[in-house]
């Protein structure tokens, strides 16, 4: 036999301490901690953000109204409190690092694109053909300068 050296994806592993996003309920949107786990289904949450409306307060939620994201507090203690959460979440800059993850990048865009009004729209809509513009004139001149067989 070969000797196969396996690797488990980390990030996907319901752990104590991983950052989890709320995809239902009425903390959609909002980021929380694993405090602790239920039972195969459900895990206890405790989400102390350091900005006020994105606070989920403790609570069991069902797994699959949650997505695990790749982010873990280190050394968080089984059942822990509200503060030991949030120093730990304060000291590993959760907020900062979630902010930066290409899937709020994504959602905070589509927010602002969702919340444009008409001549807002209208703006977007002519610097898209300016744009496009610009792109097929050089690509008009790329064509011009290939040789021709």
């Amino acid at each position: 036999m070969a000797d196969i050296d396996v690797k488990v994806a980390q990030w996907k592993l319901v752990e104590v301490g991983r950052v989890v996003l709320i995809r239902r309920g009425p903390y959609i949107g909002k980021l929380a901690a694993i405090v602790e786990i239920v039972d195969h289904r459900r895990v206890l949450i405790d989400g102390p953000s350091t900005e006020q409306n994105k606070i989920v307060p403790r609570h069991v939620l069902p797994l699959a109204h949650a997505t695990l994201t790749p982010f873990v507090i280190p050394q968080l203690p089984r059942s822990a409190g509200t503060g030991p959460v949030r120093k730990l979440w304060q000291k590993n800059e959760i907020d900062g690092k979630w902010a930066k993850s290409n899937y709020a990048q994504k959602t905070e865009r589509t927010e602002r694109r969702k919340n444009l009004n008409d001549f807002e729209r209208f703006k977007v809509m002519r610097l898209r053909k300016q744009a496009r513009f610009e792109v097929q004139k050089s690509q008009a001149k790329l064509r011009a300068a290939a040789p021709k067989s």
